[in-house]
């Protein structure tokens, strides 16, 4: 005859925290997926490359030569130069600084607000919880370009701005994934001895939720940054994100559209940073959410 455990006997037993190691755990991950491997090894190159541009070129970014406008490759300049008379790849190598920098931050900062509004939601429930869904359901009702524009239009351009609206398109996401993960986690028993100690929302969510749901997170903070990546990219390209002469991959294709049947390279060099930065972060991604068993569609993405 089965007996029900009293919260002594709950808080007796201790809360099953995730699995120790979590750093060690993840490099083992890494290591046995072979497109988690390739993923990480790319974005560690374009951070490389952002990080070494001083070394790696001799051209500063924003200055020109009109005597030196609209050059194809060559010794000097190996992927040209554009309209103004600046050197194509200064400003692609210059542009991962921008777009990597704006891109984390905005990320880090979604991530932090989707997971501790998605955590919050999960444990408290009820009242909370349903309005919490239905204001997120009218945000995520509107087109995220939208949004956008209308943040940027309202505030002004700059990358505190930027940073602001992205948050405000994909906080909600966040909150639905982490959320549709912490519901798993809630009934589980240490959590229940948590609330028998009477530990406080916030206590509980650090030490007991959260290291449980990390994987998730992970995955969700890999795939939310390469779409942060194009969002930042057409927010320039439609001349509402970097401002001239800022060195930025969409602001360097909007710049030298008209010309790309002159000068291919101007246009086609930035696409092709953007590319595979995105599909590093794809691969990253993809790799950890099948190492993991991270299931997207099931935890509400």
């Amino acid at each position: 005859m089965s007996t029900l455990k009293t919260p002594d006997a709950l808080v007796a037993a201790g809360p099953v925290a995730a699995a120790p190691g979590f750093a060690a755990r993840t490099w083992r991950t890494i290591r046995s997926s072979r497109a988690a491997t390739i993923g990480l090894a790319i974005v560690a190159v374009h951070l490389l490359i952002a990080l070494l541009a001083p070394v790696l070129t001799s051209y500063e970014p924003t200055v020109g030569d009109a005597s030196q406008a609209l050059l194809g490759p060559g010794a000097d300049h190996w992927a040209g130069t554009d309209q103004y008379g600046r050197d194509v790849l200064a400003r692609v190598l210059y542009g991962g600084r921008y777009a990597l920098g704006v891109s984390v931050a905005a990320t880090l900062v979604t991530i932090a607000l989707g997971t501790v509004l998605g955590c919050a939601a999960a444990l408290r429930g009820g009242w909370l919880d349903d309005l919490l869904m239905r204001v997120l359901d009218a945000v995520l009702s509107i087109p995220s370009i939208l949004a956008l524009l209308v943040v940027v239009t309202a505030l002004g351009t700059g990358p505190a701005v930027i940073v602001l609206a992205i948050a405000v398109v994909y906080v909600p996401q966040v909150v639905r994934v982490v959320r549709g993960a912490a519901l798993a986690v809630v009934p589980a028993d240490y959590v229940t001895a948590a609330r028998a100690r009477g530990e406080r929302t916030w206590s509980i969510l650090w030490r007991e939720v959260l290291p449980n749901i990390t994987d998730v997170v992970c995955v969700e903070f890999a795939m939310r940054a390469s779409w942060v990546v194009l969002l930042i990219s057409s927010l320039s390209f439609l001349g509402f994100g970097a401002n001239p002469p800022t060195p930025d991959w969409g602001l360097m294709v909007a710049e030298n559209r008209t010309a790309i049947t002159v000068v291919p390279m101007a246009s086609l060099a930035p696409i092709i940073a953007l590319a595979t930065l995105v599909i590093g972060l794809n691969l990253a991604a993809d790799g950890l959410s099948k190492a993991w068993g991270v299931d997207r569609i099931r935890e509400g993405s």
